[in-house]
């Protein structure tokens, strides 16, 4: 039974939502504010399986709190916005958040959601268990990524994209064939999933991610992948 998070300062809202996704076959937990989900999942140590974080949150706001979190942590994160604002929507999936759903949210399209990003956290391939591409080394069997041997803080949908890359070598991928195949979904999409969590890669995996030698982006295409 996946175990849910809900931080949602709306009583009514986290109510109904959290005996929604019960009947969906969740266990869900509800913090009201910022400050609880930070001493639930930073302070007791607390991590569910997956987060689903109001941005628009009094005290400390959802912005915050998933850039906190992700600091420590790669549990993923699906943000609950009121408004699907450009500007918002883009400062939250740079914060580090995996997906994002506007409210009002059906609980079954909140369900798929969870369900798609908990899928991103198992092996995607039964190719080579180890692949090396310059100082990067991609463990399959582990799911862990390093980089001169250190091993990165990557959340599970950065893995599963960098690993789609490494599956893919050299091949140009589109948004939306990578919405489909990382994200799960079969619709067309929302673009900006993709180009916020590539800049995260590449804030990770690259020397100069204003010049990215290894994920580089070709105009109009989509990614792709190179050895240097």
């Amino acid at each position: 039974m996946p175990r849910v998070l809900l931080v949602e300062d709306d009583t009514a809202l986290a109510t109904a939502l959290s005996l929604a996704l019960r009947r969906l076959g969740h266990e869900v937990t509800t913090n009201p504010s910022g400050e609880a989900a930070l001493r639930t999942l930073l302070d007791d140590r607390v991590v569910p399986d997956v987060v689903v974080l109001d941005l628009m949150l009094p005290g400390v706001d959802g912005f915050e709190v998933c850039r906190r979190v992700r600091a420590a942590l790669t549990v993923p994160i699906i943000l609950l916005t009121a408004r699907g604002d450009a500007i918002d929507v883009v400062a939250g999936l740079e914060c580090g958040a995996d997906d994002y759903v506007v409210k009002p949210v059906e609980p079954r399209v909140l369900d798929a959601r969870v369900k798609a990003v908990l899928r991103r956290a198992a092996p995607s391939s039964t190719r080579d268990p180890v692949v090396r591409i310059g100082s990067l080394e991609f463990d399959r069997a582990a799911m862990v990524v390093t980089r001169h041997g250190e091993e990165l803080s990557l959340s599970a949908t950065e893995t599963r994209l960098l690993f789609e890359f490494v599956d893919h070598p050299g091949q140009v991928l589109s948004r939306q064939s990578l919405l489909k195949r990382v994200w799960d979904y079969g619709y067309v999409g929302d673009s900006r999933l993709v180009d916020a969590t590539v800049a995260r890669l590449r804030a990770k995996i690259e020397e100069d991610p204003a010049n990215p030698v290894l994920l580089r982006t070709v105009r109009g295409l989509g990614y792709r992948l190179t050895k240097p």
